[in-house]
């Protein structure tokens, strides 16, 4: 029998594709990935390997890399500010590459000679693991059921879930898509695809709407080491530690949603709802830091840096050798990304109010209007016949 490892979630799609690939005559081996998907509360792993089985896996691997995403996908990431298209912090699309490798490495282990996965035919996630495990490993087979099988529909998924007693989460009247891990939330389809509607405030998983937060504001002041994240209000915290209080509290005032009609990889345009509280709260004070302590050159090449960065984990290369080649430039300009931001949490915003750094480029005495400004207005003159002399004709 031909053996296959599914990157498997224990949602709707891939419990169904565990019972379809074995009607297919495959021997099917579940990987699990805990990306810190319970958010610090714990997810139910003995649920989800016993929903794997009960479809028909014959083998259920879990693995806990929740470190291994934060040090080799999330703080890459946040030092590179990656951010795609303005408003998507590249949540699910940092996990994938991950997940990849351990489908590659579990394979070997098994010498399954296919990996699969259920991912659809529109998306970028398909994309994302394909090149990964084609980078990794070219010779193992790919599966993608959601492009090849029969059904046209969530609701028809769910049928057959039901028919063949596939315990599931999902419900026709709750037909969405989510993904979830440490740094964030994506979801779509449903009543999501309507571009008109408001999104219902029943989706969200991290944040609290914001019309409905404490009418006082929160302030907090993160302190940074070289561009890595170490303290919250003066005291230390292990990373994981620090992402899942700031997903809690940045949730609590409604910090981190976006409503986004994005570009997808594959050439069409999507809505998706992302929710990122410690995301938008760690890449707020990280950028900010960054203002003031790199120089003007470099903070703005960086800029074109971060958006090619930020497209090159979209489009699922992270393994390319750009990337690489990026991630040395970005690990020199956090050299000097030592300090403190001080930032206001309300109603959904998250705000800078005050920074600090040893390495600070700010100069109070260049830059006042008051009786100790040092700044020899003067040369301004000559600096401006200068500066302007190739434009004359």
């Amino acid at each position: 029998m031909k053996k296959v490892v599914l990157a498997y979630s224990g949602g709707l799609d891939t419990s169904c594709i565990v019972r379809w690939l074995k009607e297919r005559g495959y021997e099917v081996i579940c990987f699990v990935a805990d990306l810190g998907q319970g958010f610090g509360q714990g997810e139910n792993f003995e649920e989800i390997e016993n929903r794997a089985l009960a479809a028909g896996a014959s083998k259920v691997y879990i693995r806990d890399l929740q470190e291994e995403f934060i040090e080799d996908f999330i703080l890459p990431a946040l030092k590179a500010n990656a951010i795609y298209e303005g408003k998507y912090l590249l949540a699910t699309a940092l996990g994938r590459p991950l997940i990849a490798k351990y489908l590659v490495q579990i394979a070997h282990k098994e010498k399954a000679q296919s990996v699969a996965h259920g991912c659809t035919g529109k998306g970028n996630d398909q994309v994302r693991l394909e090149v990964a495990v084609g980078i990794l490993d070219p010779t193992l087979e790919i599966i993608a059921p959601v492009r090849d099988w029969e059904f046209k529909s969530r609701e028809e998924e769910i049928e057959y879930a039901l028919k063949y007693n596939i315990p599931i989460d999902v419900t026709k009247k709750k037909p969405y898509s989510i993904d979830r891990n440490l740094w964030g939330v994506s979801i779509e389809a449903g009543i999501l695809e309507n571009l008109e509607q408001e999104p219902p405030e029943d989706i969200y998983l991290l944040t609290k709407s914001p019309t409905h937060t404490a009418s006082y504001p929160k302030y907090l002041e993160i302190t940074f080491a070289k561009g890595v994240p170490t303290k919250i209000d003066g005291k230390l915290f292990k990373l994981k530690n620090l992402i899942n209080y700031l997903n809690e509290v940045g949730g609590q005032f409604g910090v981190g949603r976006a409503d986004m009609v994005e570009n997808r990889l594959v050439g069409i345009k999507s809505r998706e709802i992302y929710e990122a509280p410690a995301g938008t709260i760690l890449y707020t004070a990280h950028k900010e830091l960054e203002a003031l302590v790199l120089d003007r050159e470099l903070a703005h090449f960086k800029e074109m840096v971060s958006l090619k960065y930020a497209e090159l984990v979209y489009y699922g290369l992270w393994f390319s050798a750009l990337k690489n080649a990026l991630d040395g430039f970005i690990n020199q300009t956090q050299k000097l990304v030592s300090g403190t931001i001080k930032l206001r949490l309300s109603k959904g915003s998250c705000v800078v109010v005050g920074r600090k750094s040893s390495h600070s480029l700010y100069k109070k005495e260049l830059s006042t209007y008051g009786k100790e400004d040092k700044f020899d207005q003067k040369l301004a003159e000559g600096f401006i016949k200068l500066w302007g002399m190739p434009y004359k004709r």
